[in-house]
């Protein structure tokens, strides 16, 4: 049997990751660049700014664009807490066994079940059993269930990476396990804790499914005034345009359009959570 020399295994090794890492990289440049390219002529501040028009053939996303910042902004704000508390449960004060193995189990089930299924359970649970209705809570609330197993994974391997001497350390000192959590563990994690809110945020902005089932309108020219309202939303927005909507044709360049502010809303909201991240990595490095 052949074996290759050492160097050129290396050579063979690093080439591969190479054509791995440029294919990546031109698939994306290839859908962020088509998606540009065929969704730039829509631009405009009457797009962004308008309400739409004639069955959404004419005028702007304004009502899309708010519904979905507005739809991210609570979702997170349910999803955090829960997921990052629950995570310094799992990983601090919970005791190995079969019940810790069980919740992390259904944990990493939860985190891989398709979105649709969340869909029906908060329409059952949120719409129909508390009586939200088709509102912007009832979606927000389905859309953290969903990205809530994401966060305490992503938070629980980020609390598992620092160091046990810190623990002891702190707790030699006198300090009780809580203010050694807070003080000591939670922010020397929160760098790695970001990742998980990271790909938490581009998954609200682009899930369908579940706000279709919950909340979301097709066409509805105006802002929600409360929680309890309905709202537009740019992946279902999208999605009706590009599916079902009056004038599939016509509508393209609002599709495309649509699609692109979509991808810069994930990009803003990525890039705000990576300065973050960065931000508490190099407190911590100091």
């Amino acid at each position: 049997m052949m074996f290759l020399r050492p160097k050129t295994s290396e050579k063979l090794a690093f080439a591969t990751l190479r054509l791995s890492m440029a294919l990546v990289l031109a698939f994306v440049s290839i859908i962020v660049i088509y998606i540009t390219v065929n969704g730039y002529s829509a631009l405009s501040l009457d797009f962004i700014t308008q309400m739409p028009m004639k069955r959404m053939t004419q005028g702007g996303i304004y009502p899309a664009i708010m519904g979905s910042l507005m739809l991210i902004g609570l979702s997170m704000a349910f999803a955090i807490p829960l997921g990052i508390l629950s995570a310094i449960y799992l990983n601090e004060y919970s005791t190995p066994g079969r019940a810790s193995w069980a919740i992390e189990m259904a944990i990493n089930n939860l985190a891989g079940t398709p979105s649709v299924v969340f869909g029906l359970f908060g329409l059952a649970l949120f719409v129909k059993y508390f009586g939200f209705g088709a509102s912007l809570l009832s979606a927000s609330l389905t859309l953290a269930l969903l990205i809530v197993p994401v966060i305490i994974r992503a938070s629980k391997e980020a609390l598992m990476t620092v160091p046990q001497e810190y623990r002891e350390a702190s707790l030699a000192l006198g300090v009780t396990k809580w203010q050694t959590t807070r003080k000591v563990i939670l922010p020397a994690a929160i760098p790695g804790m970001m990742t998980g809110i990271i790909l938490s945020v581009g998954r609200v902005a682009g899930e369908t499914a579940p706000i279709l089932l919950t909340g979301a309108a097709y066409f509805l020219p105006r802002i929600p005034d409360s929680v309890f309202s309905q709202f537009m939303a740019l992946p279902y927005h999208l999605f009706v345009l590009a599916t079902s909507g009056t004038s599939i044709t016509q509508t393209r360049p609002i599709q495309y359009g649509t699609a692109l502010i979509l991808l810069l809303i994930v990009v803003m909201m990525n890039s705000i959570a990576v300065v973050i991240r960065r931000h508490y990595r190099n407190k911590l490095n100091r």
